[in-house]
């Protein structure tokens, strides 16, 4: 199984999400997909994530996760023991998020939703100082990324398969040329020609 989770402000309508879950159909397996709505709540976001993959063997499960949802997603891999995809992933969010305390907008429906003060709590409590296990985990950064940090996702993620990208943009904007290679980290073969390469 395969789970994603994206961003702050973003949702399953994110460009990623849609092209994994379109190459996963491509192949008949996007029944092995899902890509919650998550609540603003940290707590409540890593929680709808347990449930979902609950139950299941975590040597059959990967969770991918785009900026926030590489924060949460790492948590859940060290959790579970089931592997994890980061993209751009935040490191520190409490530090970052800190300034976003308030009414927002989502970027795909400008549905309105708050990040709360005690939300910065909840993410605390989510904080992993260190991975184990490294081979759990591949990292895709992009060094132009408008908002985060690489080199704070590179130094988190030690020994850890690693793809570094000169340029791109915090979105990875060019998410295409790397998506067959985190669908083959999770252990599906996609068909380039099934692909729509």
């Amino acid at each position: 199984m395969i789970l994603y989770l994206h961003g702050f402000r973003s949702s399953p309508l994110s460009f990623k999400a849609r092209l994994l879950d379109e190459r996963l159909r491509a192949v008949g397996l996007e029944d092995t997909y899902a890509c919650p709505q998550l609540p603003a709540s940290p707590r409540a976001a890593v929680q709808l994530a347990q449930a979902i993959i609950a139950g299941r063997d975590p040597a059959d499960v990967t969770v991918i996760g785009s900026s926030l949802g590489g924060f949460y997603a790492t948590w859940l891999a060290e959790l579970t023991g089931c592997r994890a995809v980061l993209l751009n992933p935040a490191i520190k969010p409490p530090r970052d998020l800190e300034k976003y305390v308030g009414m927002h907008s989502q970027y795909h429906s400008d549905a309105p939703f708050e990040f709360k003060r005690e939300y910065i709590a909840e993410l605390e409590a989510l904080v992993t100082p260190k991975i184990t296990l490294p081979l759990r985990y591949f990292l895709i950064a992009a060094t132009g990324d408008e908002i985060l940090d690489w080199h704070e996702m590179v130094d988190h993620y030690p020994l850890a398969q690693q793809t570094v990208i000169t340029g791109s943009d915090h979105g990875i904007s060019d998410f295409a040329h790397y998506a067959d290679a985190v669908l083959a980290f999770c252990g599906v073969d996609v068909d380039p020609a099934l692909a729509g390469h």
